[in-house]
């Protein structure tokens, strides 16, 4: 697993738990010094044995879990440049979930050897869709529901989502309900603020 994903785990539950909470379930785990390297590989065994002591220790269900880990990756100050990739995909909330399909690619752009789902996204009338995720993992979907609950914020858009119960691969049911539900979050395709 690549350590972007398995620092990302780590930073939600510092800035969420605290440092000694990490540290606990980091040495539990067996993490080598304690802590993920962005730019590293992991063995999947110990990414699947990190996200089980966290859901032991915090006492968590694990789709609650990992929903709230998607929503901090959209919304948390301390991980900027998440937000930023996605706000990439789209002008509008209903831009961005149509092109969820070209995010994989546009994220290998980025950095190369990261392993992220495909997602393919079938329009379902004028502000529905269809989201399906594929990959080898089966912790996408519940980060994938944060994601877009926290992108939908973002976009100030009041939206539906529900686990999709048809066909598979595993998918949501995204309905948008009012796209000015509030003013949503600044964004700017320039420069980062300083």
């Amino acid at each position: 697993m690549h350590g972007l994903i398995n620092k990302s785990l780590e930073l939600f539950v510092r800035e969420t738990y605290g440092a000694e909470t990490w540290s606990q379930i980091a040495m539990r785990a067996e993490i080598p010094d304690n802590r993920f390297e962005s730019m590293l590989m992991y063995p999947d065994a110990l990414t699947d044995r990190t996200l089980a002591v966290c859901l032991e220790v915090l006492e968590k269900e694990s789709s609650g879990f990992l929903e709230d880990l998607g929503t901090f990756l959209v919304s948390h100050p301390s991980v900027p440049g998440v937000r930023r990739l996605l706000r990439f995909n789209g002008a509008t909330f209903h831009d961005f979930v149509d092109g969820l399909d070209d995010l994989h690619d546009r994220a290998r752009l980025a950095v190369p050897d990261l392993d992220l789902p495909v997602f393919e996204v079938a329009p379902q009338g004028r502000n529905a869709f269809e989201v399906r995720c594929i990959w080898h993992r089966d912790f996408a979907l519940p980060v994938i529901t944060g994601v877009l609950r926290a992108m939908a914020d973002d976009y100030g858009v009041l939206a539906f989502l529900a686990p999709s119960d048809e066909g598979a691969p595993p998918g949501l049911s995204v309905t948008l309900l009012d796209k000015e539900f509030s003013p949503g979050r600044e964004f700017s395709l320039g420069a980062l603020p300083t």
